[in-house]
């Protein structure tokens, strides 16, 4: 058998003290399976006297990440700490300076610094390994880098934050408003104290930005997505969508068109019989559609300690595998400088419509001057109804939704400020996108 793998481990949060117990429990099966022992030979964290129930002694304790990726006698730098900036950069930067194989879970530092680290990697000849970064246990990364390999990726798109997902699911489960899910998250873990970077879509796009280079060979460009959270969806909007046949999801989605990539983070309407409308909770689902293989959806835990924890240990053992000399899988599917440029699409009509939903005073010829705008910008309605709680004769607000055909962003946007000028509208307009996948 060949030498043991020596990693170093930075970070030991519930991610990091999960790995740490699955190789100290499967060492034996790990060795048999990989053709050489993993061994844990240093590590390090904020707290060394924290009790993380698994036994460390016979791990060297650095001071910081840097200095252990910078001087550990390692072959695998590990990094679960989190973060775009330092240390998790310079640490991971620094290994990978030395020839030591990185495998990461921080998605941040990738959308941040992904090409620079990769082209280190390929110069000192290391393995740069991130399933973890993106979808948890699911092997997207895996699937896009080296399974699909000639394949033309049309489209790839999917639910990619459990937080996102689990408040929307129980909104629509048992009624509750948004603040009230948001606030059960936290008290479940789902969700941070702050749990703005989930909420407001950020956690998505960086996923999003990592899986558009490697489906379509572009350096990442996750400062060019169109982004928008779930914190102004309502219970209303829920109900509506159930009524139309459509459960509401907060999706990303990049796509090739003629003129680019389409890179977006927003809430969506898509039909209640698709198998995506079904992936509930803390569930991630990632689909990718190419000319080859045709639709693929991957469903699985996107978070979670033994979840990502598989993930990391996947690609640790991948380099276990892997014989001196042997030829490394680029970090992004391919050489850093044969990454495209990144060309962002031009705005494209929208194939599966828009869901509109307007709060309007109930006064006559409301209904018809909605559709009279609307028709002034082109767009053709497939529905406008009313939807309120309140009698016809009651002096409350309407409640007016339409569902247009395919039609462009801009031109709803400008049909929303024409309407708008027209005096009528109570409060602020919803819009969302539905989606008709082609993975159902």
């Amino acid at each position: 058998m060949a030498d043991a793998l020596k990693i170093g481990i930075a970070g030991l949060g519930t991610v990091g003290a999960s790995l740490v117990r699955i190789l100290q429990e499967r060492h034996e099966m790990l060795a048999t399976t990989c053709g050489r022992a993993i061994e844990i030979t240093a590590v390090t964290a904020r707290d060394r006297t924290k009790d993380r129930g698994v036994d460390l002694s016979g791990a060297s304790w650095f001071d910081d990440a840097v200095s252990l990726a910078a001087n550990a006698d390692i072959d695998v730098f590990i990094e679960l700490m989190g973060g775009a900036g330092d240390p998790s950069y310079s640490a991971v930067k620094t290994a990978l300076g030395r020839g030591i194989h990185v495998v990461t879970a921080n998605k941040a530092l990738l959308a941040a610094h992904g090409i620079e680290l990769a082209a280190v990697a390929e110069e000192k000849g290391a393995l740069l390994n991130y399933e973890a970064a993106v979808a948890g246990g699911i092997p997207v990364i895996k699937a896009l880098r080296e399974s699909m390999t000639g394949n033309t990726i049309s489209r790839v798109y999917g639910i990619m934050n459990g937080t996102c997902n689990y408040i929307l699911t129980k909104m629509e489960k048992e009624g509750l408003s948004f603040e009230a899910c948001l606030k059960e998250a936290q008290r479940l873990g789902y969700a941070e104290a702050d749990p703005a970077f989930d909420i407001e879509g950020n956690d998505t796009a960086h996923k999003l930005s990592i899986l558009t280079s490697l489906a379509f060979g572009t350096a990442i460009a996750a400062d060019d997505i169109y982004l928008e959270g779930i914190t102004n969806i309502s219970i209303d909007d829920i109900n509506a969508a159930a009524d139309l046949g459509y459960r509401i999801k907060l999706l990303g989605v990049a796509q090739r068109t003629e003129s680019g990539i389409e890179q977006r983070v927003h809430p969506t309407m898509v039909p209640y019989d698709s198998v995506i409308a079904q992936v509930d909770g803390v569930t991630n689902a990632v689909a990718i559609e190419s000319d080859i293989l045709g639709e693929l959806l991957m469903v699985g835990p996107g978070a979670g300690g033994n979840a990502t924890a598989s993930a990391v240990l996947g690609d640790v053992a991948d380099i276990a595998k892997s014989r001196p000399g042997a030829q490394h899988v680029p970090a992004f599917g391919r050489p850093t400088n044969a990454l495209l440029p990144y060309t962002r699409s031009q705005i494209q009509s929208h194939e599966g419509g828009y869901f509109i939903r307007l709060k309007v005073v109930d006064r006559t010829g409301v209904f018809a001057s909605i559709a009279s705008r609307m028709a002034e910008n082109g767009i053709s309605l497939e529905s406008i109804m009313q939807h309120s709680k309140h009698p016809k004769e009651s002096d409350e607000p309407q409640t007016i939704i339409l569902v247009t055909h395919a039609t462009a962003e801009h031109s709803v946007r400008d049909a929303i400020v024409a309407i708008k000028s027209e005096g009528y509208l109570v409060g602020e307009p919803q819009v969302i996108r539905i989606e008709r996948p082609k993975a159902a």
